[in-house]
């Protein structure tokens, strides 16, 4: 991680998130539409790769601070990550009962 990026991580705010981890989730709450991508507006916000993006925005809505910072997003965002997680382990069970 740069110093840039884990600079920012100190310093809580009152929600009890860093102004790094509040930014990543006003970030995501935003719909992305830009010519650029998403990916690219990654990488110039925040100086992270996709992938280093992904792993902190997931250990990021794990937290309490998060969920109480920005509910819907939290929620929504956990909703999403449990989808992929169930996808992914029904591929290597195929004769998972679906009940």
């Amino acid at each position: 991680m740069s110093e840039a990026v884990a600079g920012t991580h100190a310093a809580p705010t009152a929600s009890g998130l860093s102004a790094f981890e509040a930014d990543l989730l006003e970030f995501e709450a935003v719909s992305y539409k830009a010519p650029e991508g998403k990916d690219a507006a990654i990488l110039q916000r925040f100086g992270l790769s996709v992938t280093r993006y992904h792993q902190e925005l997931n250990a990021l809505i794990d937290r309490p601070e998060a969920l109480a910072h920005h509910p819907l997003l939290v929620k929504r965002l956990r909703r999403q990550r449990s989808t992929r997680q169930q996808k992914r382990s029904a591929r290597h069970l195929p004769f998972a009962s679906t009940v």
